[in-house]
């Protein structure tokens, strides 16, 4: 299936497969030409909070209670493995580790639960998802 699909209340699945040849589409708009790094970065640009993830993955389910208990509902998008090498990418070339989950706020990347843990027990979390718009306080 190509395009969005509920999997939970709280768990979105965006295929970034390009779409079959289909004049009448009715799935998330997804340029064909656009390649996975280039979604996966045009996602991160379009939403302050954002973790890649693998399908059932149980660090994925910490960080997001993690932000829902400070109040941030974050995006959250599963990556197949040819997806994920398109976020190795991408994390490569902003000099990131290569983790799953990821997390983006501020499209900038954060790291993986350790790293958002951290940033959390350091006080410099929530002060972050402030700027960047993700949390009113």
């Amino acid at each position: 299936m190509q395009g969005l699909r509920r999997c939970s209340d709280d768990l979105l699945h965006l295929d970034l497969s390009p779409p079959p040849a289909s004049p009448s589409s009715t799935s998330l708009s997804i340029d064909v030409a656009e390649s996975a790094e280039t979604r996966i970065r045009r996602l991160i640009s379009e939403h302050p909070v954002i973790i890649f993830s693998r399908t059932s993955c149980c660090m994925c389910h910490v960080m997001k209670k993690l932000l829902a208990t400070i109040g941030v509902n974050p995006t959250v998008i599963e990556l197949d493995d040819e997806e994920i090498d398109a976020l190795a990418t991408y994390s490569t070339s902003t000099t990131a580790s290569t983790t799953t989950p990821a997390v983006f706020i501020g499209g900038a990347f954060v790291g993986g639960l350790e790293s958002l843990v951290a940033l959390h027990l350091s006080g410099h979390l929530v002060p972050k998802l402030v700027e960047v718009g993700a949390l009113w306080i």
